[in-house]
């Protein structure tokens, strides 16, 4: 166990880090000869840094951040903080979830309580179109393990044996006299309800193993369907034919001077252009973020090679444990719209003007001198309709301001025509100096957005007042 809580004590001194700051790259979709690449994971320590993320690739070399490399889901479930998330697509693309665990280091966890005391449940979001995504739940996956003390690194496969998915975890537990992180599974169907958990890789004596997933190969690559890359103080690859099968070890990475003491959190990517694989792998010990490892057989440990210098690119943030989905043509053009770079941007009163529009419990007001994310929104396309903006928070991604009854409130967006039309506006000349900016609203279009009391509200407007109460600047 001390070398995991050495391992583990290296990484908690980011902690006090703040991440360099560096320049954003626009995603780039006509550099690309066909559908690329979504990667989903977190940045680092801290509150917000350990939320999602995503970055975009056109050959899964060269990565852009999206949404201005800003979080595009926060969890509010749990711990409130979530890492090492995985993207799951159904067989037939029909749905999508995030899983990932619910921990939040920096931010109310300690190392030790995380290991011995730490949450027994994963956090999941789900999709039907990879943009909209629901409310965060928790799914206990542990409370079936006796004494199983955490749950980390959770992944998920689907298994055509079975035809459900295979999920799969670290959880720490004392068993046989040894207490340590051992991986296990349970079967699910819609990830919020499980069988019962049974041991699936467990390393002899005191080895911990906190995190491994699996590639499928297609048939005439290697001597095996499925290759698995673990960190168990190597990077250990198995090859097995059946997911809940046999497994057998083919060896390790050792032989390109890789091991698990140097590097983590492997990811697989296929390139969708060639028989070529990329392992990516977490320089957790340099905290270098991911570098890919790339072979063209999976399960041969001897063809891997390192990077070339200048060979690949990770964007402007910091990419810590995740996963890469291959994207359709139809899932890359909804991404890449769903989050451009779009500036962070706050809304200044024009007759208060050391007061700017913000969120505080959900409820949405004018306030003094606010310069925190509470106090920034992203002006996106309208979802109601063409040449029209909706305001989604920047700390809280998939909320928008909404009107209901004429009062405002910030509100996750549940993909309905209601929805998408209460919070949906016409940015127009501002009514009380054409200079600035007020907004129509776009189901009612004899309202508009309006501060009264301080608070938001959507009113007609007919007097000199009124019109100053609906003019703002939108400015950064």
């Amino acid at each position: 166990m001390s070398a995991l809580r050495a391992r583990l004590s290296a990484i908690l001194l980011a902690v006090c880090l703040l991440l360099t700051s560096q320049a954003l790259i626009t995603p780039d979709r006509a550099a690309a000869a066909g559908p690329g690449y979504l990667m989903v994971h977190f940045t680092g320590e801290g509150a917000t840094n350990q939320q999602m993320y995503l970055a975009h690739s056109a050959d899964g070399l060269h990565w852009n951040d999206l949404n201005g490399g800003g979080m595009v889901l926060r969890s509010t479930v749990g711990t409130k903080g979530v890492r090492d998330p995985a993207l799951v697509r159904s067989p037939d693309g029909s749905k999508y979830w995030i899983i990932a665990t619910d921990l939040c280091w920096g931010c109310g966890s300690t190392v030790d309580g995380s290991i011995n005391n730490g949450s027994r449940s994963i956090v999941v979001w789900e999709s039907t179109d990879l943009v909209t995504w629901s409310k965060p739940w928790l799914l206990n996956v542990a409370g079936k393990i006796p004494d199983g003390r955490n749950v980390w690194a959770p992944e998920a496969i689907w298994n055509p044996e079975t035809n459900d998915y295979v999920l799969y975890w670290a959880t720490n537990v004392p068993l046989d006299g040894k207490t340590k992180h051992r991986i296990f599974y349970a079967r699910t169907s819609d990830f919020r309800t499980i069988t019962t958990p049974q041991i699936y890789i467990d390393r002899p004596g005191t080895q911990e193993l906190i995190d491994t997933q699996i590639v499928e190969v297609p048939s005439g690559v290697g001597n095996y369907r499925y290759v698995r890359a673990s960190g168990d103080g190597q990077i250990t690859l198995e090859g097995s034919n059946s997911i809940l099968g046999t497994w057998t070890n083919l060896g390790n990475l050792s032989g390109i001077g890789l091991t698990g003491a140097m590097v983590e959190g492997p990811m697989w990517m296929k390139f969708r252009d060639r028989n070529e694989w990329t392992l990516y792998l977490d320089q957790y010990a340099s905290r270098g973020g991911y570098m890919p490892v790339t072979t063209t057989n999976p399960s041969n440990p001897g063809s891997y090679k390192l990077p070339a210098s200048g060979s690949y690119n990770m964007g402007g943030t910091k990419k810590r444990h995740g996963s890469i989905l291959p994207l359709t043509a139809a899932e890359e053009a909804r991404v890449l719209d769903r989050w451009p770079n779009t500036p962070a941007k706050r809304l200044q009163s024009f007759n208060f003007q050391d007061r700017y529009v913000r969120h505080a419990d959900f409820d949405v007001r004018i306030d003094q001198n606010i310069t925190s994310e509470d106090a920034k929104f992203r002006l996106r396309p309208g979802l109601a309709g063409s040449g029209t903006v909706s305001f989604e928070s920047v700390n809280h991604p998939g909320y928008f301001l909404r009107h209901s009854n004429y009062d405002f409130q910030l509100v996750h967006n549940d993909g309905t025509a209601q929805f998408a039309a209460d919070a949906t506006f016409r940015q127009l000349a501002g009514l009380a100096d054409s200079s600035w900016s007020s907004f129509q609203s776009y189901n009612h279009p004899d309202r508009y957005i309006r501060h009264f009391g301080y608070q938001l509200r959507l009113d007609p407007i007919s007097t000199a007042t009124g019109r100053s109460d609906a003019t703002f600047r939108v400015t950064n």
